[in-house]
């Protein structure tokens, strides 16, 4: 029997392209989003029959409650949030609202309805500041968040794991994506690799603050890859586990990034203003979604650069200067 998914935040930058992967993979989706940045996103699927929207705001018991009566959902993929630190920062109650009490009560309803499997969107931010600048983080290392986004995520990835169920069926699992980048339904130029993209294909000087650390990076289109793989893997590898989401060798440092996009826009103006302030930065092992999952990358920074390039080049956005496509 074909499964049904529950994806919240279906119409931000990750569920967009999810919605699509998983549609073609054979599940039945439900969409559940507050449309903060819009629909745009969902209308290739909208009249798709496996496909269904609620306008729904996580916060809200009751109304969730009913979308879990009206349907019977297998699993639960939970991505809705207030995203990135800049955004969290600007709005922390909000932040808090959605992010913790929101995310508590979607758990709650889950466990009550017997849903079989939850997959919560956390963050490689939590590590904050590596000590050992030779070495790589991995999931056994400490959690030292530095913003409310991180701290957000680190309660809740504790309290998912920790979770008891009267169901014991019920496989609870957190993966910690790396820094996201590339091209989805729903656009976003206010990530690393796409600003930095952008604004030298459009021939303006990019200003870099910190170009000396260090963060992990992942196409977006390889985060609905490896949900996939989640949902699809023997409970026994992933149920009350955390996954890092990357790939070891696609650490870099902003430096790094410029020198990639520079190799495409030889001319490009670039300003660094060197800081010591900043708090987060890691590099990260990937080895444990890779031996425990089989999860491998399909995509490099580089592919994220040049299909960037082909999108400003080609004019496919209208405005990509647009406020749409940022968080704040």
């Amino acid at each position: 029997m074909r499964k049904t998914i529950l994806i919240t935040g279906g119409a931000g930058y990750i569920g967009s392209l999810l919605v699509n992967v998983l549609l073609l993979n054979n599940f039945k989706i439900i969409v559940m989003d507050k449309l903060i940045y819009g629909g745009e996103s969902l209308l290739n699927v909208w009249h798709h029959p496996n496909f269904r929207f609620y306008k729904i705001d996580i916060t809200e018991p009751d109304k969730v409650e009913s979308v879990f009566k009206e349907n019977k959902i297998d699993a639960v993929v939970h991505l809705a949030a207030i995203v990135g630190d800049p955004a969290c920062a600007k709005q922390p109650e909000l932040a808090k609202k959605i992010n913790e009490a929101g995310s508590i009560n979607l758990l709650d309803i889950s466990i009550k309805n017997n849903v079989e499997r939850f997959i919560f969107a956390s963050t490689c931010s939590n590590y904050g500041k590596m000590s050992n600048q030779n070495s790589f983080i991995d999931e056994n290392s400490p959690l030292s968040p530095v913003s409310l986004y991180a701290e957000l995520k680190v309660k809740f990835e504790n309290i998912l794991i920790n979770s008891n169920s009267q169901n014991d069926n019920f496989c609870p699992t957190a993966l910690r994506f790396a820094t996201v980048y590339g091209i989805s339904p729903r656009v976003r130029f206010d990530l690393t690799v796409n600003e930095f993209t952008k604004e030298l294909a459009l021939g303006r000087e990019l200003e870099v603050f910190g170009e000396q650390f260090w963060r992990p990076y992942c196409h977006v289109y390889d985060f609905s890859r490896a949900i996939l793989l989640v949902l699809n893997a023997e409970k026994e590898r992933v149920s009350h586990n955390v996954f890092n989401v990357g790939a070891t060798n696609e650490n870099y440092t902003k430096l790094m990034i410029v020198e990639e996009i520079k190799k495409r826009l030889p001319e490009a103006k670039v300003k660094y203003i060197h800081k010591t302030e900043d708090p987060r930065d890691y590099r990260v092992s990937f080895e444990k979604i890779r031996n425990e999952v089989g999860f491998e990358i399909t995509r490099k920074v580089p592919d994220g650069i040049a299909e960037v390039i082909e999108l400003i080049n080609d004019k496919v956005l209208l405005n990509p200067d647009d406020p749409k496509y940022k968080n704040i």
